[in-house]
């Protein structure tokens, strides 16, 4: 698992990026919030695992620790 931030999320699209801790910017869809909210604010520290997905590594199974 890695730890990182959310800093961008846009609700009506349902999709969202978070800064890990690696210094890497992964985006992610609102189905990989693990609490199945759909929604999540930008700010919260999350922990995440990245899935290579599309061509590019985003990440998944986002939860707040």
């Amino acid at each position: 698992m890695m730890h990182g931030v959310v800093v961008e999320f846009d609700e009506a699209a349902g999709l969202g990026a978070v800064d890990g801790d690696d210094g890497t910017r992964y985006d992610f869809h609102c189905v990989e919030i693990a609490d199945g909210t759909r929604a999540i604010p930008v700010g919260a520290h999350v922990t995440f695992r990245p899935l290579p997905k599309l061509g590019r590594i985003e990440a998944a199974a986002l939860e707040r620790p």
